[in-house]
């Protein structure tokens, strides 16, 4: 029976913030704390989340007296609050099935450091646009491999609701992530998996809600991703989890993903793809690549290399 520290970090969700909270008060699994944390929302989420004072779940409930710019601050705070020897970020907006946590929790060992199910990604508008999947129900994955495997070109842990992770690991790894805006989600959970072992439920139990106030598209709109992609690679490096010759590769196909991005803007875009070809240098023209960016931007790759 691990205790469960359960983090619900809240910015401006007052229209989501109960639903969230009740989906994880009614978990069928129920050694657990629940932190509460409000990065100085202007709605009336103190309002809403003022209603779960004092109930027999929730250890903590923090205001910020100012906005910390970073839900991934807000993550480390929470995670210096926490008790439990696992962890679920529960983001504020997101709801899920009440047999998530048990489904997770029984399904690990002494060697996961991270257990995840699949996700359901819903429009506030009710609508259904997709959702993840796995190959098998079930599936545990030495964490080198799942890195290698399937957390080099996206993100596969699109949600950090649909996660939960080891404390203990969260001492191993570095806090580079903090200095993120979007992906720095991306990073921790790379670094986690290399830590131990990855569990994989096929399961789909979490709904990751999809809405105007949503950061993420803001950051595909202004080039964030794609900027910070670039530094998650450059740590990767550093890290040694990945070679020279992988950053120019995953460079290229990034790069294919940004010329057909309708979300970036123009002139964002272009800029992008500079800092793209300075990544990939004189390495990215080969043959391959050609096939992969089709003609128009590889010969744009092959100027840059010749007169820059």
């Amino acid at each position: 029976m691990y205790f469960v520290s359960v983090i619900i970090p809240n910015y401006n969700h007052a229209e989501y913030i109960e639903q969230r909270i009740e989906s994880v008060l009614s978990q069928s699994y129920d050694n657990f704390e629940v932190i509460i944390l409000d990065d100085y929302s202007t709605d009336n989420s103190r309002e809403i989340i003022n209603r779960y004072n004092g109930n027999v779940r929730v250890s903590h409930i923090i205001y910020n007296e100012k906005n910390s710019g970073s839900t991934f601050k807000q993550w480390e705070k929470g995670i210096s609050l926490a008790k439990g020897e696992w962890i679920w970020i529960a983001e504020s907006d997101d709801w899920c099935e009440p047999t998530l946590l048990e489904t997770l929790i029984k399904s690990v060992n002494e060697k996961t450091t991270i257990a995840f199910c699949q996700s359901i990604v819903v429009h506030s508008s009710g609508d259904i646009w997709w959702q993840t999947s796995a190959k098998k129900f079930e599936t545990v994955l030495n964490g080198i491999d799942f890195v290698q495997q399937s957390m080099l070109v996206n993100n596969v842990i699109i949600n950090a609701s649909m996660c939960i992770f080891r404390k203990q690991t969260y001492s191993l790894i570095s806090k580079d992530y903090v200095e993120f805006r979007l992906c720095g989600d991306w990073l921790f959970w790379i670094e986690f998996a290399q830590k131990g072992e990855v569990y994989i439920s096929g399961k789909v139990l979490n709904y990751f809600r999809k809405h105007d106030k949503d950061v993420s598209g803001k950051s595909y709109k202004n080039g964030v991703y794609y900027y910070e992609y670039l530094r998650l690679l450059n740590l990767l490096i550093s890290y040694n989890i990945i070679t020279r010759i992988q950053l120019e590769d995953l460079l290229i196909k990034k790069l294919k993903y940004l010329i057909h991005d309708a979300r970036v803007e123009k002139e964002i875009a272009y800029k992008l793809k500079t800092e793209y070809f300075k990544g990939v240098g004189t390495a990215g023209i080969k043959i391959k690549n050609y096939k992969i960016l089709g003609k128009i931007i590889y010969m744009q790759l092959l100027k840059f290399n010749l007169f820059k």
